[in-house]
């Protein structure tokens, strides 16, 4: 895209947004270059801050005119490069919308900015008895609108679910500068889940303006249980025995003996010393209940050898427990120059196996990984440490982050469990999908943007231009014919 093309939407764009939130100092524009994921980094052609949805529509439905590509970015914590801008683009920023509108405790929901902070939801709900249930370890900081792109987890996402089962209604900006509402915001989908098709999509069908969450009552009671090990196996045998027991945690977390060490050195967390893996558990619900399994799950803890158990009841006494886990992501920079965290799933069966299978690919590589996980669902979060100073660590830790995925892969699993594809894993697709699926996600994506101008070259290793017929490439297509496009 010429420069010209960018330096003629300046004026309109400073027209919609006001000239002070509409970036274009060389400088300034590198703040935005890459996401939380820093191995990839692009520096945009331009970046706007809009204030409100009829905002954001006039800029989109500019960029539609102009033929310029379109990238959205909530609070940038993404791990995958999903809101990597285009460097001939404009970088969309909605940090300034983050109002929470509406908190109805009736209706239970309420109706939130997209630029809104995941745990400030839970905040405003709260004196009403009730929270928003996802919750990424980022939840301080990451916005819902990066939460709806991404289909958003968490550590609570055991019991109570992802993103897209807490979103009841959409308003977004269509690619071609019209809004919308997707879902009525009562959960009730009649006709085809155009909802479900948005949540997850990685910032690739339009831009999110409004979101209708639901919220859930604060439970009666909650118990943290923390269990130490000399092995991750021993505590991957205690996760599998609750579960066999037919309990449901809230949450079944757990942290190898490296991850430990960094979250000692960062938050001082005060986790057993020796302790080759912690598990955390947390049950939730009413009283007479949850102190039935707290039971039980004490007994099948100890019972997989825990060497040493706590338990906590106490808001502060559990938020000390929780506190080493929060942190570990951030926390690994204390003990490496440099880090990628890689996002894989396997069967909760397989996970004593893939940990092992890691553990010799990482001996193999001469580069370390620390290991966080949801493990009762079996989500790994290895982190993969490496000196970004050394070109050969550099490359050493990204062949081993591969191998990783392809590990997760080889165990019937996938290559992502909440944080997205992006442009890190794009490759990965093919082995996941075949050439069908990823052409029938191509015709959903086209339907929404025909004209390929939102988030281009995100998701899929290949991406087609709408209209481009199935199959193996023949003719160029008439927009790379005439220089607007072009095959990636």
């Amino acid at each position: 895209m010429a420069a010209t093309t960018i330096e003629g939407l300046v004026p309109r764009m400073r027209q919609v947004c006001g000239a002070a939130n509409v970036i274009t100092d060389p400088l300034e524009l590198r703040t935005y270059e890459c996401d939380g994921l820093t191995a990839h980094r692009m520096v945009p052609a331009l970046v706007v801050l809009p204030g409100t949805a009829g905002e954001v529509a006039a800029v989109v439905a500019e960029c539609a005119k102009a033929g310029v590509p379109f990238v959205a970015r909530g609070s940038g914590t993404g791990l995958s490069g999903g809101a990597l801008p285009h460097p001939d683009g404009v970088l969309v920023v909605m940090s300034r919308m983050r109002k929470i509108l509406e908190v109805d405790p009736v209706s239970r929901r309420a109706v939130v900015e997209p630029g809104a902070t995941n745990l400030s939801v839970s905040k405003a709900a709260a004196p009403f008895g009730l929270f928003y249930a996802p919750d990424p370890s980022s939840q301080v900081v990451c916005s819902v609108g990066g939460n709806v792109a991404e289909n958003s987890g968490g550590a609570h996402c055991l019991k109570n679910g992802f993103t897209v089962h807490h979103v009841t209604g959409l308003e977004i900006v269509t690619p071609a500068g019209e809004l919308t509402w997707l879902g009525d915001g009562t959960g009730v989908t009649t006709g085809y889940d155009l909802l479900g098709a948005f949540t997850g999509s990685e910032g690739t069908l339009g831009i999110v303006t409004k979101i209708v969450v639901k919220l859930m009552p604060l439970p009666e009671t909650v118990h943290t249980l923390l269990a130490a090990y000399a092995t991750t196996s021993d505590g991957g045998r205690a996760v599998s025995d609750v579960i066999g027991a037919g309990i449901v945690p809230a949450a079944i977390e757990m942290m190898d003996a490296l991850s430990i060490e960094a979250a000692e050195a960062a938050v001082g967390c005060n986790y057993p010393e020796g302790a080759g893996a912690v598990l955390i558990v947390e049950l939730d619900g009413p009283a007479c209940e949850v102190e039935g399994e707290l039971a039980t799950v004490r007994a099948l803890c100890e019972a997989a050898g825990a060497t040493e158990i706590r338990a906590a009841d106490d808001p502060a006494e559990r938020a000390v427990i929780w506190a080493g886990r929060k942190s570990a992501f951030a926390a690994v920079g204390r003990i490496s120059p440099a880090f990628i965290v890689q996002d894989g799933v396997v069967p909760r069966t397989s996970l004593g196996e893939v940990l092992a299978r890691i553990a010799a690919l990482s001996a193999d590589a001469g580069i370390r990984v620390a290991n966080v996980f949801h493990a009762g669902d079996g989500n790994l979060h290895p982190l993969v440490l490496y000196d970004d100073a050394s070109p050969a660590q550099t490359e050493a830790a990204e062949e081993l982050s591969g191998a990783i995925l392809d590990t997760c892969l080889e165990h019937g699993g996938s290559i992502t469990g909440e944080h997205g594809v992006g442009v890190d894993k794009s490759r990965y697709m093919p082995k996941m999908f075949n050439a069908d699926d990823l052409d029938t996600m191509q015709l959903v994506r086209c339907a929404f943007d025909p004209a390929s101008l939102c988030n281009p070259g995100k998701v899929f290793p290949t991406p087609r231009l709408c209209g481009e017929v199935p199959g193996h490439r023949r003719a160029p297509h008439p927009a790379v014919a005439a220089g607007l496009a072009e095959i990636f």
